[in-house]
């Protein structure tokens, strides 16, 4: 039976044929993958790894958990992931597409959090935030680089977001198949919100939970130069899209 909120089911009988996938973008990740892939089934329908060719035994290990894995031969980028989860989630006819990381990040117990606002008040972008309540768990490199992006991204803008890079999201039926991405990097987060903002789409945020398994020097050297290359690239989407019409 496909998988909804007990709430939405007692308000809504009729939503009990919404569908309900979830996406895994995932490299190296045979640490988590089994965990992450098997939480996640409680509260979806239907669950895809999308492995951006890994070395390891991700693929394996999320097959034997019960994931329909997506393979990539070589290692592609964050953003060509991405686009492998919406194109997964609409050859699935997928009526909300959740994505959530397989790094064990996110808590997938928190799926439900994230599904309410699609399902029961017809929002189109759900985001896991971290900014909302769970801040002071973010390290203090990891904030540097989110905190740029974030302001990058709202300035100016009616729509603002407290978390711009959260991969913990859930989409409607209505901007799976809206969104045309291009970007192949971790920029694509931002490309996202750009085209959801531009057709005037609902954009939720929803506190979550964080976990880092890795906080090193140089894992934080690594996040603030991701954060201002990720920065230039909001710069240059938010240029592009003042000149084009969607």
């Amino acid at each position: 039976m496909r998988k909804i909120t007990q709430s939405a089911q007692r308000l809504h009988p009729q939503l009990t044929i919404v569908k309900v996938v979830a996406a895994i973008p995932c490299f190296n990740t045979e640490k988590y993958i089994t965990d992450v892939v098997s939480r996640t089934s409680k509260y979806v329908d239907e669950v895809i790894v999308v492995d951006d060719g890994s070395s390891d035994k991700t693929t394996q290990l999320a097959e034997a958990s019960g994931a329909f894995v997506v393979i990539h031969s070589v290692n592609k980028g964050y953003g060509e992931t991405i686009k492998s989860c919406f194109a997964s989630a609409k050859l699935n006819l997928a009526d909300v597409l959740v994505t959530i990381d397989g790094d064990g990040q996110h808590c997938p117990d928190e799926v439900p959090r994230l599904l309410s606002p699609v399902i029961e008040e017809g929002v189109d972008l759900v985001i896991g935030s971290r900014s909302l309540d769970n801040w002071h768990e973010v390290p203090h490199y990891r904030k540097f680089g989110i905190n740029i992006i974030n302001y990058l991204w709202n300035f100016g803008s009616k729509v603002k977001v407290s978390d711009t890079q959260s991969g913990f999201r859930a989409y409607s039926k209505k901007a799976i198949e809206s969104l045309n991405l291009t970007e192949t990097g971790m920029s694509v987060s931002i490309e996202i919100l750009e085209e959801i903002r531009k057709k005037k789409l609902v954009i939720k945020e929803v506190p979550v939970t964080i976990y880092y398994q890795n906080n090193n020097s140089r894992i934080g050297t690594k996040a603030i130069r991701h954060g201002i290359l990720v920065g230039l690239s909001v710069l240059r989407i938010r240029i592009k899209n003042i000149f084009t019409q969607y």
